[in-house]
């Protein structure tokens, strides 16, 4: 994986159930929470919740480095975050609520 720039300070590294961990930057998750998904600004808890405690995870479809980590957050919702896993090592692509949980198979619970 690739070393932080001086300047993007880590925000949070997890370890998730699949035995990887997944990390993300201050910078990083400011563009997610300014740019990508709003909604998700002040939510970097829930996102640790979900990585590391999720109600159920997805390979994604299109990529089998990519997975879908989701947990319930409120009725008929779900906080989904998105990472990519390189070796042992994963980022957090994105994240954002749900409303349903995307197609692909499920790696978790088995």
């Amino acid at each position: 994986m690739t070393e932080l720039l001086p300047n993007d300070e880590l925000l949070f590294e997890v370890e998730t159930p699949l035995g990887f961990r997944v990390r993300t930057t201050v910078g990083y998750w400011e563009i997610i929470t300014t740019v990508k998904h709003p909604v998700m600004r002040g939510r970097e808890a829930d996102i640790r919740l979900t990585l590391t405690n999720p109600d159920e995870i997805r390979i994604s479809k299109s990529d089998s480095t990519v997975y879908l980590f989701y947990r319930v957050d409120g009725k008929r919702r779900w906080v989904c975050a998105v990472t990519k896993q390189v070796g042992d090592e994963g980022f957090l692509i994105t994240a954002y609520r749900a409303s349903n949980i995307k197609e692909g198979t499920r790696l978790w619970p088995k």
